[in-house]
Protein backbone atom coordinates (compact mmCIF):
# COMPACT_ATOMS: atom_id res chain seq x y z
CA UNK A 1 0.00 0.00 0.00
CA UNK A 2 1.45 3.13 -0.81
CA UNK A 3 0.94 6.20 1.29
CA UNK A 4 -1.71 8.25 -0.13
CA UNK A 5 0.21 12.00 0.97
CA UNK A 6 2.15 11.57 -2.14
CA UNK A 7 -0.38 12.38 -4.48
CA UNK A 8 -1.39 15.30 -3.00
CA UNK A 9 -2.41 18.47 -5.27
CA UNK A 10 1.02 20.40 -6.38
CA UNK A 11 0.19 24.43 -6.66
CA UNK A 12 1.34 26.25 -9.56
CA UNK A 13 4.54 28.31 -9.59
CA UNK A 14 3.39 32.05 -9.70
CA UNK A 15 2.51 32.71 -13.60
CA UNK A 16 1.66 36.56 -12.87
CA UNK A 17 5.16 37.07 -11.35
CA UNK A 18 6.71 35.17 -13.96
CA UNK A 19 5.75 37.55 -16.55
CA UNK A 20 6.05 40.59 -14.61
CA UNK A 21 9.88 39.44 -14.46
CA UNK A 22 9.98 38.90 -18.09
CA UNK A 23 9.00 41.82 -18.85
CA UNK A 24 11.59 43.65 -16.49
CA UNK A 25 14.30 41.82 -17.98
CA UNK A 26 12.73 42.99 -21.24
CA UNK A 27 13.12 46.59 -20.05
CA UNK A 28 17.26 46.11 -18.44
CA UNK A 29 19.86 47.70 -20.04
CA UNK A 30 20.74 44.97 -21.67
CA UNK A 31 19.79 43.72 -25.32
CA UNK A 32 17.36 40.85 -24.31
CA UNK A 33 18.33 37.37 -23.95
CA UNK A 34 22.41 38.79 -23.67
CA UNK A 35 22.52 37.35 -20.01
CA UNK A 36 21.19 33.65 -21.00
CA UNK A 37 20.09 31.29 -18.33
CA UNK A 38 20.94 34.26 -15.48
CA UNK A 39 17.52 35.79 -16.68
CA UNK A 40 15.82 32.41 -17.04
CA UNK A 41 16.53 31.67 -13.35
CA UNK A 42 15.43 35.09 -12.40
CA UNK A 43 12.00 34.64 -14.31
CA UNK A 44 11.73 31.20 -12.25
CA UNK A 45 12.71 32.33 -9.44
CA UNK A 46 10.13 34.96 -9.28
CA UNK A 47 7.50 32.80 -10.00
CA UNK A 48 9.50 30.35 -7.34
CA UNK A 49 9.36 32.61 -4.86
CA UNK A 50 6.11 34.48 -6.08
CA UNK A 51 8.19 38.21 -5.96
CA UNK A 52 8.75 41.01 -8.19
CA UNK A 53 12.40 40.97 -6.36
CA UNK A 54 13.22 37.67 -6.21
CA UNK A 55 15.89 36.35 -3.21
CA UNK A 56 17.13 33.69 -1.71
CA UNK A 57 18.45 34.25 2.09
CA UNK A 58 17.27 31.00 3.57
CA UNK A 59 18.45 27.90 2.02
CA UNK A 60 18.45 24.30 3.05
CA UNK A 61 20.88 21.09 2.24
CA UNK A 62 19.49 18.00 3.26
CA UNK A 63 21.84 14.73 2.64
CA UNK A 64 20.34 11.39 2.83
CA UNK A 65 23.11 8.41 3.72
CA UNK A 66 22.29 4.56 3.34
CA UNK A 67 23.94 1.64 2.87
CA UNK A 68 22.99 -0.79 -0.17
CA UNK A 69 23.50 -4.51 0.13
CA UNK A 70 24.38 -4.91 -3.35
CA UNK A 71 28.05 -3.34 -2.11
CA UNK A 72 28.37 -7.30 -1.38
CA UNK A 73 28.72 -7.47 -5.37
CA UNK A 74 31.95 -5.73 -5.46
CA UNK A 75 30.48 -2.54 -7.42
CA UNK A 76 32.55 0.31 -5.50
CA UNK A 77 36.07 1.18 -5.17
CA UNK A 78 35.39 2.00 -1.36
CA UNK A 79 34.46 -0.22 1.04
CA UNK A 80 30.78 0.03 2.47
CA UNK A 81 32.37 1.59 6.14
CA UNK A 82 33.02 5.01 4.18
CA UNK A 83 29.37 5.59 4.31
CA UNK A 84 29.19 5.76 8.25
CA UNK A 85 32.42 7.57 8.04
CA UNK A 86 31.26 10.03 5.71
CA UNK A 87 28.24 10.62 8.16
CA UNK A 88 30.53 11.31 10.76
CA UNK A 89 32.96 13.65 8.64
CA UNK A 90 29.70 15.46 7.40
CA UNK A 91 28.84 15.93 11.27
CA UNK A 92 32.13 17.46 11.96
CA UNK A 93 32.46 19.25 9.36
CA UNK A 94 35.50 17.97 6.60
CA UNK A 95 32.90 17.35 3.65
CA UNK A 96 33.36 18.84 0.31
CA UNK A 97 29.26 19.91 0.89
CA UNK A 98 30.46 21.18 4.62
CA UNK A 99 32.24 23.55 2.70
CA UNK A 100 29.95 24.61 0.28
CA UNK A 101 27.43 24.99 2.87
CA UNK A 102 28.87 27.51 4.81
CA UNK A 103 30.48 29.42 2.00
CA UNK A 104 26.86 30.08 0.13
CA UNK A 105 25.34 30.35 3.56
CA UNK A 106 23.17 27.39 3.35
CA UNK A 107 21.53 25.53 6.50
CA UNK A 108 23.12 21.50 6.30
CA UNK A 109 21.13 18.55 7.64
CA UNK A 110 22.42 15.08 7.51
CA UNK A 111 19.79 12.64 7.85
CA UNK A 112 20.63 8.90 8.23
CA UNK A 113 18.15 7.21 6.25
CA UNK A 114 19.55 3.38 7.04
CA UNK A 115 23.27 3.17 7.44
CA UNK A 116 24.68 -0.68 8.02
CA UNK A 117 25.71 0.59 11.71
CA UNK A 118 23.83 3.10 13.68
CA UNK A 119 26.04 5.88 13.89
CA UNK A 120 24.36 7.50 17.15
CA UNK A 121 23.66 10.98 18.16
CA UNK A 122 25.83 13.00 15.94
CA UNK A 123 25.51 17.17 15.87
CA UNK A 124 23.64 17.70 12.74
CA UNK A 125 22.25 14.29 11.96
CA UNK A 126 18.71 13.23 12.06
CA UNK A 127 18.45 10.17 12.39
CA UNK A 128 15.85 7.94 10.94
CA UNK A 129 17.09 4.89 9.72
CA UNK A 130 14.33 3.40 8.01
CA UNK A 131 16.32 -0.13 8.09
CA UNK A 132 19.91 -1.16 8.13
CA UNK A 133 20.66 -1.36 4.78
CA UNK A 134 19.53 -2.46 2.10
CA UNK A 135 18.90 -6.27 0.65
CA UNK A 136 21.04 -7.16 -2.29
CA UNK A 137 18.95 -6.76 -4.89
CA UNK A 138 20.97 -9.64 -6.59
CA UNK A 139 18.02 -11.81 -4.22
CA UNK A 140 15.59 -9.88 -2.99
CA UNK A 141 13.76 -6.81 -3.35
CA UNK A 142 16.04 -3.31 -1.82
CA UNK A 143 13.67 -2.50 0.47
CA UNK A 144 10.34 -4.12 1.88
CA UNK A 145 7.02 -1.82 1.12
CA UNK A 146 7.33 -0.83 5.00
CA UNK A 147 10.94 -0.53 4.24
CA UNK A 148 10.12 1.98 1.27
CA UNK A 149 6.94 4.08 2.98
CA UNK A 150 9.29 4.59 6.00
CA UNK A 151 12.02 6.12 3.96
CA UNK A 152 9.63 8.21 1.36
CA UNK A 153 8.11 9.39 4.13
CA UNK A 154 11.67 10.40 5.80
CA UNK A 155 12.07 13.07 2.59
CA UNK A 156 8.60 14.04 3.37
CA UNK A 157 9.52 15.11 7.24
CA UNK A 158 12.55 16.57 5.73
CA UNK A 159 11.05 19.20 3.86
CA UNK A 160 7.82 19.92 6.67
CA UNK A 161 11.07 20.62 8.64
CA UNK A 162 12.20 22.93 6.18
CA UNK A 163 9.15 24.85 6.00
CA UNK A 164 8.57 25.08 9.31
CA UNK A 165 12.17 26.65 9.47
CA UNK A 166 10.81 29.36 6.77
CA UNK A 167 12.92 28.64 3.70
CA UNK A 168 12.92 29.05 0.71
CA UNK A 169 15.03 26.73 -1.00
CA UNK A 170 15.96 23.15 -0.56
CA UNK A 171 18.81 20.52 -2.45
CA UNK A 172 18.60 17.07 -1.75
CA UNK A 173 22.04 15.39 -1.63
CA UNK A 174 23.09 11.69 -0.90
CA UNK A 175 25.85 9.38 0.41
CA UNK A 176 26.00 5.54 0.16
CA UNK A 177 28.69 3.18 -0.60
CA UNK A 178 27.40 0.79 -4.13
CA UNK A 179 24.66 3.80 -4.50
CA UNK A 180 25.53 4.63 -8.15
CA UNK A 181 24.70 1.31 -9.28
CA UNK A 182 21.57 1.20 -7.53
CA UNK A 183 20.79 4.73 -9.58
CA UNK A 184 22.04 2.80 -12.80
CA UNK A 185 19.28 -0.20 -12.22
CA UNK A 186 16.99 2.22 -11.30
CA UNK A 187 17.72 4.67 -14.18
CA UNK A 188 17.49 2.00 -16.81
CA UNK A 189 14.57 0.53 -15.86
CA UNK A 190 13.04 4.09 -16.02
CA UNK A 191 14.48 5.04 -19.16
CA UNK A 192 14.86 1.56 -21.31
CA UNK A 193 18.50 2.16 -21.87
CA UNK A 194 20.74 -0.80 -21.18
CA UNK A 195 22.43 -1.16 -18.07
CA UNK A 196 25.80 -0.94 -19.84
CA UNK A 197 24.70 2.10 -21.46
CA UNK A 198 24.00 3.34 -17.97
CA UNK A 199 26.39 2.08 -16.05
CA UNK A 200 29.37 4.36 -15.28
CA UNK A 201 32.65 4.82 -12.50
CA UNK A 202 31.01 5.36 -9.65
CA UNK A 203 33.68 5.82 -6.86
CA UNK A 204 36.39 4.98 -9.92
CA UNK A 205 36.00 1.38 -10.20
CA UNK A 206 37.85 0.66 -13.88
CA UNK A 207 36.49 -0.92 -17.06
CA UNK A 208 36.32 -4.21 -15.25
CA UNK A 209 34.45 -2.71 -12.46
CA UNK A 210 31.66 -0.95 -14.70
CA UNK A 211 31.13 -4.12 -16.75
CA UNK A 212 30.67 -6.14 -13.23
CA UNK A 213 28.19 -3.56 -12.09
CA UNK A 214 26.56 -3.74 -15.12
CA UNK A 215 26.13 -7.15 -15.45
CA UNK A 216 24.99 -7.38 -11.91
CA UNK A 217 22.05 -5.00 -12.91
CA UNK A 218 21.20 -7.16 -15.72
CA UNK A 219 20.79 -10.30 -13.30
CA UNK A 220 18.64 -8.11 -11.23
CA UNK A 221 16.46 -6.77 -13.79
CA UNK A 222 16.05 -10.39 -15.74
CA UNK A 223 15.11 -11.39 -11.94
CA UNK A 224 12.75 -8.81 -10.48
CA UNK A 225 11.22 -8.16 -14.19
CA UNK A 226 10.24 -4.71 -13.07
CA UNK A 227 7.72 -2.38 -15.15
CA UNK A 228 8.69 1.07 -15.63
CA UNK A 229 4.81 2.17 -15.34
CA UNK A 230 5.56 1.54 -12.06
CA UNK A 231 8.40 3.98 -10.90
CA UNK A 232 7.60 3.57 -6.92
CA UNK A 233 8.21 -0.72 -7.08
CA UNK A 234 11.48 -0.07 -9.36
CA UNK A 235 12.88 2.55 -6.75
CA UNK A 236 11.19 -0.30 -3.86
CA UNK A 237 13.27 -3.32 -5.78
CA UNK A 238 16.29 -1.83 -7.05
CA UNK A 239 16.68 1.91 -5.48
CA UNK A 240 18.07 2.20 -2.17
CA UNK A 241 17.09 3.78 1.14
CA UNK A 242 18.43 7.21 0.34
CA UNK A 243 16.82 7.18 -2.55
CA UNK A 244 13.58 6.84 -1.75
CA UNK A 245 13.90 9.75 0.78
CA UNK A 246 15.03 11.81 -1.67
CA UNK A 247 11.58 10.60 -4.28
CA UNK A 248 9.73 11.84 -1.22
CA UNK A 249 11.40 14.91 -0.51
CA UNK A 250 10.83 16.08 -4.09
CA UNK A 251 7.47 15.57 -3.97
CA UNK A 252 6.70 16.89 -0.92
CA UNK A 253 8.81 19.84 -1.47
CA UNK A 254 6.88 20.77 -4.66
CA UNK A 255 3.41 20.27 -3.01
CA UNK A 256 4.87 22.43 -0.23
CA UNK A 257 5.45 25.22 -3.07
CA UNK A 258 9.22 24.98 -2.16
CA UNK A 259 11.67 25.01 -5.06
CA UNK A 260 13.64 22.13 -4.56
CA UNK A 261 17.44 21.75 -6.60
CA UNK A 262 18.23 18.24 -8.11
CA UNK A 263 21.82 17.50 -7.90
CA UNK A 264 23.64 14.87 -10.14
CA UNK A 265 23.47 11.19 -11.16
CA UNK A 266 21.78 9.78 -8.14
CA UNK A 267 19.51 12.26 -7.20
CA UNK A 268 18.53 12.62 -10.92
CA UNK A 269 16.69 8.81 -10.38
CA UNK A 270 15.13 9.89 -7.17
CA UNK A 271 13.87 13.15 -9.29
CA UNK A 272 12.92 11.09 -12.16
CA UNK A 273 11.06 8.82 -10.24
CA UNK A 274 9.19 11.50 -8.53
CA UNK A 275 8.55 13.00 -11.70
CA UNK A 276 6.79 9.11 -12.96
CA UNK A 277 4.46 9.55 -10.22
CA UNK A 278 3.61 13.47 -10.40
CA UNK A 279 4.67 14.88 -13.58
CA UNK A 280 3.29 18.04 -11.74
CA UNK A 281 6.07 18.59 -9.72
CA UNK A 282 8.31 19.35 -12.29
CA UNK A 283 7.95 23.33 -12.57
CA UNK A 284 8.83 23.47 -8.37
CA UNK A 285 12.36 21.33 -9.79
CA UNK A 286 16.06 22.91 -11.09
CA UNK A 287 18.48 20.44 -12.55
CA UNK A 288 21.83 21.79 -11.02
CA UNK A 289 24.30 20.29 -13.26
CA UNK A 290 25.51 17.63 -15.42
CA UNK A 291 27.19 14.47 -13.58
CA UNK A 292 30.57 13.11 -15.75
CA UNK A 293 28.63 9.92 -14.77
CA UNK A 294 27.21 8.96 -18.35
CA UNK A 295 23.86 7.50 -17.32
CA UNK A 296 23.26 11.21 -16.11
CA UNK A 297 22.26 12.19 -19.63
CA UNK A 298 19.65 9.88 -20.20
CA UNK A 299 18.12 10.50 -17.15
CA UNK A 300 17.92 14.24 -18.16
CA UNK A 301 16.35 13.30 -21.46
CA UNK A 302 14.02 11.38 -19.89
CA UNK A 303 12.70 13.90 -17.55
CA UNK A 304 12.79 16.54 -20.40
CA UNK A 305 14.91 19.03 -18.66
CA UNK A 306 18.24 20.64 -18.97
CA UNK A 307 20.79 21.28 -16.34
CA UNK A 308 22.57 24.99 -15.41
CA UNK A 309 26.17 23.79 -14.95
CA UNK A 310 28.56 21.26 -16.38
CA UNK A 311 31.57 21.33 -14.53
CA UNK A 312 32.70 17.49 -14.72
CA UNK A 313 31.49 17.08 -11.18
CA UNK A 314 30.48 13.44 -9.87
CA UNK A 315 31.08 13.47 -6.20
CA UNK A 316 27.51 13.60 -5.13
CA UNK A 317 26.36 14.86 -1.66
CA UNK A 318 24.71 17.50 -3.02
CA UNK A 319 27.94 19.71 -4.29
CA UNK A 320 26.13 20.64 -7.98
CA UNK A 321 23.68 21.79 -6.01
CA UNK A 322 24.96 23.82 -3.68
CA UNK A 323 27.73 25.02 -6.74
CA UNK A 324 24.78 26.68 -8.15
CA UNK A 325 23.65 28.46 -5.52
CA UNK A 326 25.82 31.52 -5.84
CA UNK A 327 24.45 31.64 -9.89
CA UNK A 328 21.55 31.76 -8.65
CA UNK A 329 21.93 34.70 -6.51
CA UNK A 330 23.50 36.39 -8.86
CA UNK A 331 20.87 35.93 -11.49
CA UNK A 332 17.99 37.63 -8.93
CA UNK A 333 20.61 40.35 -8.22
CA UNK A 334 21.00 41.09 -11.43
CA UNK A 335 17.22 41.02 -12.22
CA UNK A 336 16.23 43.34 -8.78
CA UNK A 337 19.18 46.15 -8.93
CA UNK A 338 19.86 46.70 -12.63
CA UNK A 339 18.12 49.96 -14.01
CA UNK A 340 15.76 50.02 -16.85
CA UNK A 341 16.39 51.64 -19.85
CA UNK A 342 14.15 54.30 -18.57
CA UNK A 343 15.41 54.71 -15.35
CA UNK A 344 19.22 55.00 -17.30
CA UNK A 345 18.22 57.33 -19.81
CA UNK A 346 19.86 55.19 -21.97
CA UNK A 347 18.02 54.35 -25.74
CA UNK A 348 16.10 51.35 -26.35
CA UNK A 349 16.45 49.01 -29.48
CA UNK A 350 15.01 50.27 -32.39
Amino acid sequence: MRPDWINHPVPPVSSPHMQRALERQNQLTKPPGSLGMLEELAVRSAGWLASDRPSFDRMRIVVFAGDHGIAAAGVSAFPQAVTLEMVRNFSNGGAAICVLAQETGAQLEVVDAGVVTDCGPLPGVVSGRAAAGTADFRHAAAMTHSQFNAALELGRQAVRRGVEAGVQLLIGGEMGIGNTTAASAVGSVLTGMTPEAMTGPGTGVDGEGMARKAKVIAEAVVFHGPSRDDPLEVMRLLGGLEMAALTGFYLAAAQAGVVCVVDGFITAAAALTALRVQPAIQPWLLFSHMSKEPGHAALLQAANVAPVLSLGMRLGEASGGATLLPILKVACALHNRMATFQEASVSGKK
